[in-house]
């Protein structure tokens, strides 16, 4: 026995009567259900589609509203129900609009608030009354648990309680305890949320999908080959900033890094007004329903190929001062011709077209010119004090990491680097040889080194964030090469294939899943791997489930710009008590939609896995935590006793 810890665990617990309750109270909940947990990937900025797969659960809301009341409602009375705890302001407002009198109103709210506390109820029925309690609208707590834990069946209270539905209309509170509610109700369905990578990148409203995570109750985040860019900028990566602001300016998204997180792109534009024009292979993809002027594009068209320019010379004493890396064929610009415009590629030429090489010296490609170099230095200082994006780099380090191992499985974005025979695909860094989980921790080892000391910009740990974006054995990228460069210049298609890590295809083998599962300590005959990164074309027949169901990919196209390849609009997946669900979500039209045609965006669920008998409490992460506290309070009986 350790005794100054039981010391310690004494102070709070300074009773036999103290000890002997906690006992009871956490050998109770290890032997509740465990709760739902819900995973989704690859968001890509899309916050309107993430928020209203968040708002229902991926179904699940829906689904207990059906348990409840399919037996005395319409289907459309389930779907104006359902809509209502989706967007509880908005509807509110519309029945509102629709309901001619008084009365009238005042009799939807009492049904409504009825209605509602029934969901809550079977909603929390694994719960304990304390973890509902926390889930309770503050301000309405003692008014809702009155109502929920009515008991009397003399009816001696019913005037009472009558009175309470009375009081809550007649002073205005009905529209704020129905919000709450639903919001309750949201909270309960989804016990904890797992977001498999990739925040930011194309869709336009990253931050509020940052600032809605932060707020959720509870939340982890496995980060994305684009997460740990904005991460790399923030860090003090002048080259991962150049590739966030040339990403925003290809996919015309240059409001997220001005007008939301406050960094001023004067001094760029300035200096791309003077060295470019219009080029046919800079210009933005513009988004739907985003008008642009032409005056517009053109400065965006400037922009990207200035930044582009800058990227492509900040690589090149990367490249050179980390041999580790493996990534020479990529000093591309020191391959071309610039008298013929021709480059040299692993032995094959190729004419270049579009090309916008003012600030170039042919010398010495890598060199900034001084002007580059200024605007780089105001455009870090701006991303290293914007207050909002500190906020949002901050909590995706607290909550985040490369991979997870969460109640038996295994959560990672990208891939597990393999070689051709399915090993574990070796990496030397600094004299020493890494592969598997033991290269993934150096990987985040070095993230994480970098962003705790952004003033230092290039040592190994900070040229290590941009290898994790782009290099052969990231595992977040995946792919021996990013031909970014081939693509802007180099119109022979053959030339911008990227070669994926045999990881992508051997995953479909499940001896190939059962391997990596015991490379990180899980066990192969209950854990899965569950992976974003890719979007799975289920328009071609792929399946999101592989290796006999030890592999489930949930990028099925949160991003509109992958719908067209995916044939859907996402995967998520649920593992509740009973075991996994994968479902597959339609096109998210529009929050209208929702409210006023009771449409959904989900298709058919998927049987993963099923569990034999019901998955406990003390069978999770959070169940091995509370059987630790149960026998640290028994070893303070006993260390009790023994004084």
């Amino acid at each position: 026995m350790d005794e100054q810890f039981l010391d310690l665990l004494a102070e709070k617990y300074d009773t036999e009567e103290k000890i002997i309750t906690e006992i009871i109270n956490l050998e109770a909940i290890s032997n509740l259900p465990k709760g739902t947990e819900h995973f989704v990937s690859d968001l890509h900025g899309e916050f309107q589609a993430f928020q209203h797969v968040l708002r229902n659960g991926s179904g699940t809301v829906k689904e207990k509203i059906k348990e409840l009341f399919r037996e005395v409602w319409t289907e459309q009375e389930i779907n104006d129900f359902a809509a209502l705890v989706y967007y509880p302001e908005e509807k509110i407002k519309l029945v509102i609009g629709d309901l001619s009198n008084k009365q009238a109103l005042n009799q939807w709210y009492r049904q409504t608030i009825e209605n509602m506390l029934k969901l809550v109820s079977y909603a929390s029925s694994k719960y304990t009354r304390s973890k509902l309690r926390k889930a309770l609208p503050k301000q309405y707590v003692y008014i809702v648990e009155e109502l929920l834990y009515k008991t009397d069946t003399t009816n001696n209270k019913d005037p009472y309680y009558e009175e309470i539905y009375r009081q809550i209309i007649s002073l205005g509170q009905a529209d704020n305890l129905i919000i709450g509610l639903a919001y309750t109700t949201q909270r309960l369905v989804v016990d904890h949320l797992h977001v498999v990578g990739d925040i930011y990148d194309r869709g336009p409203d990253p931050d509020k999908i940052m600032d809605t995570l932060i707020n959720y109750h509870s939340v982890d985040i496995q980060w994305g080959n684009h997460d740990v860019l904005w991460i790399g900028a923030y860090a003090g990566s002048l080259v991962c900033l150049a590739n966030i602001i040339r990403i925003c300016a290809r996919y015309d998204n240059l409001d997220i890094i001005e007008d939301v997180y406050g960094i001023n792109l004067r001094p760029l534009l300035n200096l791309a007004e003077k060295y470019y024009e219009d080029n046919p292979s800079f210009r933005p993809k513009l988004q739907g329903g985003h008008n642009v002027s032409e005056q517009e594009i053109l400065q965006i068209t400037k922009i990207h190929q200035a930044i582009a320019m800058i990227q492509f010379k900040l690589e090149i004493p990367i490249i050179k001062r980390r041999p580790d890396f493996n990534m020479s064929e990529r000093l591309l610009l020191e391959k071309i011709d610039y008298d013929k415009n021709e480059i040299n590629i692993c032995g094959k030429t190729y004419q270049l077209e579009n090309t916008c090489f003012a600030t170039v010296n042919p010398q010495k490609p890598e060199q900034l010119l001084e002007e580059e170099r200024q605007v780089m230095e105001k455009l870090l200082f701006s991303v290293q004090h914007s207050e909002k994006l500190a906020r949002h780099m901050n909590f995706l380090m607290k909550k985040g990491s490369l991979y997870l191992k969460y109640n038996g499985n295994l959560l990672i974005h990208g891939c597990i680097p393999l070689d051709e025979e399915g090993n574990m695909e070796e990496m030397q860094i600094e004299d020493k040889t890494y592969a598997g989980r033991q290269l993934l921790d150096v990987f985040e080892d070095n993230l994480r080194y970098a962003f705790a000391h952004p003033e230092e910009t290039d040592d190994l740990a900070t040229d290590m964030v941009w290898y994790i974006w782009t290099g052969e054995c990231s595992s977040l990228f995946g792919k021996r090469e990013m031909t970014t460069f081939e693509r802007y210049f180099i119109q022979d298609k053959e030339a911008h294939k990227e070669r994926k890590n045999p990881y992508y295809h051997l995953r479909e083998k499940e001896e190939i899943c059962r391997k990596i599962l015991l490379e990180f300590d899980l066990n192969p005959d209950h854990g899965h791997v569950i992976n974003g990164h890719t979007p799975v074309k289920e328009i071609r027949g792929e399946s999101p489930v592989k290796a006999n169901g030890k592999m489930v990919v949930i990028d099925g196209g949160f991003s509109k710009a992958y719908q067209s390849t995916t044939g859907i609009a996402g995967y998520t997946l649920l593992y509740n008590s009973f075991g996994m669900q994968l479902v597959a979500h339609q096109k998210f039209n529009s929050k209208e939609d929702v409210l006023c045609n009771g449409t959904d965006v989900l298709s058919i669920k998927r049987l993963v896995d099923k569990e034999l008998a019901r998955k406990l409490v003390r069978e999770t992460n959070i169940g091995e935590k509370l059987l630790q506290k149960i026998s640290n309070l028994t070893d303070l009986l006993e260390y009790r006793s023994m004084k």
